[in-house]
């Protein structure tokens, strides 16, 4: 986006405002490649109706399908890759700016920005085909990334959200070792950056020194998003996962150790092909036990030419939905719990957007989007409203996945 304006060519809000259409589409899992689907086939029927000129599809599911798509879809001028930015530009009649190194034009609220320290992954887990659509794994280097985080400083951006397909596997191919734990410490020295919050850390041979220097940093959010899976060793090992419950727990407990009180994200997959009642007890258990702060649950979801690909998709949709539904009902009881223990809490937020008669910001506990939210009266706030702001709350009542809370004058 920076590169098409650097080019002279106007970014626009409403797809019926412009003459050409760029999707970026997904290629992740069912649901994912349908909603791209159906964008492209909307997008289709404005070409038809003269509503735009040009229509260009990127992304995943263009690197992964790209030969079906045109056949399928004839109508679209051109399809990319997930990388082919170059090409995209010089498509548009532009050409590529190699001077932009770092800048972006931010398309989420300046105050929260996710910076992206590597592309691919080298993980060999047979359910998934990000590999297959991205290739292995490649660090950015750390100067580049620290650059960025001082371009998006500039912008107004005081949160940082590090993602990646693996985090905890940044440097290895670069430098050798996992240079995590340095990353974390250059970017929270970075002036004007105030959270720093880690997602995608992969379970297994997880850098442990990054959890020090996420404890002696007062700018680096007590908070780490560790999708683990599954919890019965089976599974993992069928899944190649290359860790165990065990495993896993002592992982678990090195975190809370290091980094007292702070939230814990995780996601599971449930409905793998062999999941029986008895390994999903096994989910369900472990879930009770570790109380985990944030929770996500995915189906099963078969892609081809994943090691997983073979064993078909024998459990039905429905006993998925069961077992999802059955962990997020136990999910919710633990969020109310330890939601309703933070009643009477002060706490800092960053305020994210109003709705309504409300605030809506988040604790450092909180990923934009995926987890819980803290709602403030606006009343508590006088004059313009405090958009990209923090703010001392404290907390007054408490739901299963929200917060409420008033100003602290």
């Amino acid at each position: 986006m920076s590169q098409i304006e650097a080019n002279r060519m106007a970014l626009v809000d409403e797809p019926g405002e412009a003459d050409t259409l760029i999707i970026n589409t997904c290629g992740f899992i069912d649901a994912a490649k349908e909603e791209s689907v159906n964008t492209i086939l909307e997008a289709v029927e404005m070409k038809k109706r003269g509503d735009i000129r040009q229509l260009y599809v990127a992304g995943c599911l263009s690197e992964r399908y790209r030969s079906d798509l045109e056949k399928e879809l004839p109508e679209v001028d051109r399809f990319f890759g997930v990388t082919d930015f170059k090409a995209i530009i010089e498509t548009l009649g532009g050409s590529y700016k190699y001077e932009l190194l770092g800048e972006r034009h931010l398309s989420s609220p300046s105050h929260s920005a996710y910076l992206k320290i590597s592309e691919g992954c080298d993980r060999p887990c047979s359910f998934c085909a990000i590999p297959i659509m991205r290739g292995g794994h490649v660090s950015t280097p750390l100067e580049k990334l620290v650059h960025e985080a001082k371009f998006l400083r500039e912008l107004g951006t005081k949160e940082l959200i590090l993602i990646a397909q693996d985090t905890t596997y940044y440097g290895l191919d670069l430098y050798g070792e996992r240079r995590l734990a340095q990353l974390l410490g250059e970017l929270a020295d970075v002036d004007g950056i105030e959270w720093i919050r880690l997602m995608y850390a992969y379970p297994s041979r997880f850098p442990l020194e990054a959890l020090d220097v996420m404890r002696e940093r007062e700018n680096i959010c007590r908070y780490i998003d560790i999708p683990l899976q599954h919890a019965d060793d089976a599974m993992l090992k069928s899944m190649r996962r290359g860790i165990t419950r065990r495993a896993t727990e002592e992982l678990l407990g090195e975190i809370r150790t290091h980094l007292p009180g702070a939230a814990i994200r995780t996601t599971f997959i449930v409905g793998y092909p062999g999941e029986t009642d008895a390994s999903f007890q096994a989910l369900h258990d472990f879930v009770e036990e570790q109380e985990f702060d944030r929770l996500g649950v995915f189906l099963y979801s078969q892609e081809e030419n994943t090691t997983a690909d073979i064993l078909g998709d024998p459990v039905p949709r429905a006993v998925k939905e069961e077992r999802r539904d059955a962990i997020m009902e136990l999910q919710s009881g633990i969020s109310r719990r330890k939601n309703e223990a933070r009643i009477g809490e002060s706490m800092r937020v960053l305020c994210d957007r109003v709705e309504g008669d409300f605030v809506v910001a988040r604790s450092e506990f909180d990923a934009p989007e995926v987890d819980n939210e803290v709602l403030i009266p606006l009343d508590d706030f006088s004059g313009a409203p405090p958009v990209g702001d923090f703010a001392e709350v404290t907390v007054t009542e408490a739901t299963e996945y929200d917060l409420m809370a008033s100003k602290r004058r």
